[in-house]
């Protein structure tokens, strides 16, 4: 018989950096494999934009792909967006996880994820508490937001205005 130990946050935080990302999801560890060039651009250009707009507005904090969230408990669920968003009435900086999910949560498919992979984070998310859920797909040039019961697809630009007010990226500068 094994016997499989599942590991906590605090374990995941206190790991050596070997030089990859992981994710904790029921306590069970998933290292994530390098997601590549365009992932990292988009993610990066997304981010940036975001950023910009947060600040410019005093709207809270975005955080990057190292920016965990510790969305469950006992079992564990450590989970990195691409691109995070916190309301300033609950950004908290820490060295650690942020406790609890971000108010927007942005993922990028990587060449080396699944759509069931995908699905699966991004109701994760929503169940977790995060508002809104907006998936940026490189392979089809689009994304989708994703909300508590319910998905549509964003034509021609980025935004979650009930979320991030004011904030919009059009799909074009996403995808140049």
């Amino acid at each position: 018989m094994t016997v499989t130990s599942l590991m906590t946050a605090d374990e995941l935080q206190r790991m050596p950096d070997d030089g990859y990302r992981y994710e904790l999801v029921h306590g069970e560890l998933r290292k994530m494999s390098p997601a590549g060039n365009r992932h990292s651009i988009i993610a990066l250009r997304i981010g940036a934009k975001l950023l910009i707009h947060v600040i410019a507005n005093d709207l809270g904090e975005v955080t990057g792909a190292d920016g965990g969230f510790l969305i469950i408990r006992n079992p564990d669920t450590v989970r990195l967006p691409d691109v995070g968003f916190i309301r300033r009435e609950r950004a908290v900086v820490t060295d650690g996880f942020f406790d609890g999910p971000p108010d927007l949560a942005i993922e990028v498919i990587s060449p080396s994820d699944t759509y069931t992979e995908v699905e699966e984070k991004t109701q994760g998310w929503l169940r977790a508490g995060t508002r809104a859920v907006i998936v940026v797909n490189p392979r089809t040039k689009s994304a989708r937001i994703h909300r508590a019961g319910t998905s549509e697809a964003l034509t021609d630009a980025l935004a979650a205005d009930d979320v991030v007010p004011g904030w919009r990226m059009p799909l074009s500068e996403v995808f140049d």
